[in-house]
């Protein structure tokens, strides 16, 4: 019995490795988010360098959405996080002057598209105030 359970966690001599093409696209669009992030962070006024750290980034986008800082521990809970982070993201595309539609496909969907656009287009940061102010 041993012998059979050994037989099945084998791994086969003659497989491959997996190709580095993963992990380098991977490292690819990290190094990119971060760029992005940092430059939406520096439009908005928040330091840049907040990109770079975990949890402390997803801080600098409440501040940059205008939504108090205690909700970074909303965001660490399963299943609240997904509501709080689309409400999040719908709020720093406001906050550049973007529609909700933007807000919920290109910064909640497709991060790595919305935040590079944010960051290194035209957009502006009209603060989260002010937009609320004109609607």
């Amino acid at each position: 019995m041993i012998d059979v359970l050994a037989q099945q966690y084998q791994t086969d001599p003659t497989a491959s490795a997996p190709s580095p093409v993963g992990s380098i696209v991977g490292l690819a669009i990290a190094v990119l988010m971060i760029v992005a992030l940092w430059k939406v962070f520096t439009k908005a006024g928040v330091p840049g360098w907040f990109a770079i750290i975990p949890i402390v980034n997803i801080y600098g986008l409440t501040k940059v959405a205008g939504r108090p800082g205690w909700w970074v521990i909303l965001l660490l809970i399963p299943f609240v996080n997904i509501i709080f982070l689309i409400i999040l993201s719908v709020d720093v595309a406001k906050a550049f002057g973007k529609g909700g539609a933007f807000g919920f496909f290109l910064l909640f969907v497709l991060g790595f598209i919305g935040y590079p656009v944010l960051g290194f287009g035209d957009a502006r940061y009209v603060g989260r105030n002010q937009v609320a102010a004109h609607v």
